[in-house]
C-alpha cells in the first residue's frame, strides 16, 4: 500500500541474530559485523529486493555480510527506527550457523563472535541490544537473566 501523499515509504529490511554453539563448550556466542562506511557494530541486515521475501532477504544479507549458511529460527521483534528522516522497519530472526567463512567484503570489514553480554555490550545502536535477549529467551529459555 502506497503511502499517504507527503509521506516516506518505509525501507523494509531483514537480518538475523547470528548464533552458535561456543567452541569452549559453555553456552553460545553471537556474531556482530563492524561496517565501515558506519564505523558501527550491528547484527546481519539489508534492504529487501523486489519481490522477495522477509525470511529470504534475511538469509541472503546473513550469506552476503558474513559468509554463513545459516538456518532460520525464532521471529524476533521487529525493529521500527527513522535513518535521515526516513522510516525503517527490520524484521529480524534468530539464526544459527551452520557453515561457512567469513571474508573481508564491500559492506563490512569485520565479524566477531562473542558471548551474549559482550555482544549486548559491543554493539552500537541501543534498538539492537534487546534482540540478544530475545535470542536468548528464544533459543534458551532461562539464559536471559545470565548477563
Amino acid at each position: 500500500m502506497p503511502s499517504p501523499p507527503g509521506e516516506r515509504s518505509p525501507v523494509l529490511a531483514a537480518g538475523a541474530v547470528l548464533w552458535r554453539r561456543s567452541p569452549q563448550g559453555d553456552g553460545l556466542e553471537i556474531a556482530l559485523i563492524r561496517r565501515p562506511r558506519y564505523d558501527d557494530w550491528s547484527h546481519p541486515k539489508g534492504k529487501l529486493k523486489r519481490g522477495e521475501d522477509w525470511a529470504a532477504a534475511a538469509l541472503r544479507e546473513v550469506r552476503e555480510e558474513t559468509g554463513m549458511e545459516c538456518v532460520l529460527g525464532t521471529p524476533l521483534p521487529t525493529a521500527r527506527y527513522v535513518v535521515e528522516g526516513r522510516p525503517k522497519e527490520v524484521r529480524y530472526w534468530t539464526a544459527e550457523a551452520v557453515s561457512g567463512t567469513f571474508a573481508v567484503n564491500d559492506e563490512v570489514d569485520r565479524l566477531i563472535w562473542l558471548p551474549p553480554a559482550a555482544a549486548r555490550d559491543r554493539l552500537t545502536y541501543e534498538h539492537d541490544r534487546p534482540l540478544v535477549d530475545a535470542l536468548l529467551r528464544a533459543v534458551h529459555p532461562g539464559a536471559a537473566h545470565r548477563r
